[in-house]
């Protein structure tokens, strides 16, 4: 009997977290061990994470529970796309080892999942909270503390422009690794189609575009996690920011425009990028690596001039569009 779903978990060293949500996991999971298999990815762990999974590869013995370890330390975003083209089955959930899941979210997934055969991206809404102040967080585009504002429940619905509204509203949601689950087979197409992705921090962004550019879409109205902000792995990095918001960012929506989202979006959500990016970040970035600042910047500043003199033009001859986002096939969830 081929599977539905695998619930992925890519993991380093945090065998303590590891353990409770597989915990979450072996709870949540009961009545559906025929639907779901179970994968963890350890990136080569120094801890005891090899020892944690072998203990749920013996309790979970009435679910198929695989385990990779790679032979070295590949990065976050390598690991993940570990998880993504090992999956043999319909649909994959790539989870964090540390997201905190409610026990009806697998439920809900698996219940869509059967009830739309030809749905090609799953957005579950979540919650976000400030992991020093414990404060709610949410972007500054949306009302109230959950982070996607669209109704799409029933899987109805223009993908591309679910997909171009939520991008648009806020980056951070589409990239939440543990909120999305893929149609595998589009989404291993995806990663065909730019094997350089795994060098890209933003490029889950761009698997989830191009699955929602191909089948049907829901957004969930209920939110069903939590997102810890402020643990990300991107925030690490001493070049992370810069990398992000003047190289990472724009490949993506580059790419997005290869599939098949038009020209006038991609160019608006290019300036809309320019605008939004942190001269603090540049200038500080400038001081400490300075060649490596400006081979980054000067592309993007390229890339942003010509979309600027694109829309100026196109003023000029009278076909420019609306500046704003196209959302008449959108639903928006109103607090």
């Amino acid at each position: 009997m081929n599977k539905l779903l695998t619930i992925a978990i890519p993991t380093f060293n945090r065998a303590q977290l590891l353990d409770k949500q597989l915990t979450w996991l072996a709870q949540a999971i009961k009545g559906f061990e025929d639907d779901c298999e179970i994968l963890v990815s350890d990136n080569c762990s120094t801890d005891n994470t090899q020892e944690v999974i072998e203990k749920w590869q013996t309790t979970l013995s009435n679910i198929t529970f695989k385990s990779n370890k790679n032979f070295k330390n590949l990065g976050v975003v390598k690991n993940i796309m570990y998880c993504l083209n090992s999956t043999t089955t319909k649909y994959v959930w790539t989870i964090g080892d540390d997201d905190p899941i409610q026990d009806r979210a697998i439920v809900y997934v698996i219940s869509k999942l059967k009830q739309h055969e030809d749905l090609s991206l799953l957005f579950l809404n979540f919650s976000g909270r400030n992991q020093i102040t414990g404060e709610p967080v949410h972007p500054p585009t949306i009302v109230g503390n959950r982070w996607f504002d669209i109704d799409s429940e029933d899987g109805d619905g223009d993908g591309k422009a679910i997909f171009e509204h939520c991008f648009s509203k806020s980056v951070g949601a589409v990239i939440f690794l543990t909120a999305t689950v893929y149609r595998t087979d589009l989404v291993k197409r995806a990663l065909q189609k730019w094997q350089d992705a795994e060098n890209n921090w933003i490029s889950l962004a761009y698997l989830a575009g191009y699955c929602a550019a191909n089948g049907r879409v829901i957004v969930t109205q209920d939110t069903y996690l939590e997102c810890i902000v402020g643990v990300s792995y991107w925030q690490k990095e001493p070049k992370s920011a810069l990398l992000m918001q003047y190289k990472h960012i724009p490949e993506v929506i580059l790419k997005l425009e290869k599939s098949g989202y038009s020209k006038q979006f991609c160019r608006r959500m290019l300036l809309q990028n320019g605008k939004e990016v942190n001269l603090k970040v540049f200038l500080g970035a400038l001081r400490r690596w300075p060649m490596s600042a400006i081979k980054i910047v000067i592309p993007f500043l390229a890339l942003v001039s010509l979309c600027a003199f694109d829309v100026m033009v196109s003023k000029e001859l009278g076909l420019a569009e609306s500046s704003e986002i196209p959302t008449q096939q959108v639903r928006t969830y109103k607090p």
